[in-house]
């Protein structure tokens, strides 16, 4: 079983949009037409989708951390370092991980406030 998407409330669909493309690489797709509010579908991997909704009122939760709500997505180590540029070059914030596990890994705060973690997807190995 894998997750079909997961969809998250922002201000502003378009910049959250860009940001997700310019930094993560993810594609915008076609959406459905009886979508009757702002949003856009984002392609992650084959059969794994983000979607951004427009919610005007939107606050970001307080439990957005390491140990609290997050999104977790495997990317490759090796290209960390230009991820980690784009990140910074779009106005995200880099987070050091609190707990050290054996594999490599960072997190980030996007410009909603949400947090991901960026786990290298060769050197992760479950404990």
């Amino acid at each position: 079983m894998s997750f079909a998407h997961l969809t998250l409330a922002t201000r502003d669909v378009v910049a959250s949009s860009q940001f997700f493309q310019n930094t993560m690489g993810w594609t915008s797709i076609s959406r459905p037409d009886n979508i009757d509010c702002t949003a856009d579908w984002l392609d992650i991997a084959p059969g794994q989708q983000l979607h951004l909704l427009l919610v005007e009122d939107f606050e970001i939760s307080s439990f957005e951390a390491e140990f609290g709500r997050h999104f977790a997505v495997f990317y490759k180590g090796i290209e960390f370092p230009a991820l980690k540029s784009r990140l910074l070059k779009h106005h995200a914030e880099l987070i050091d991980p609190i707990r050290e596990t054996p594999f490599e890994r960072f997190f980030f705060r996007d410009p909603n406030g949400y947090i991901f973690e960026v786990i290298d997807e060769q050197g992760y190995h479950p404990e």
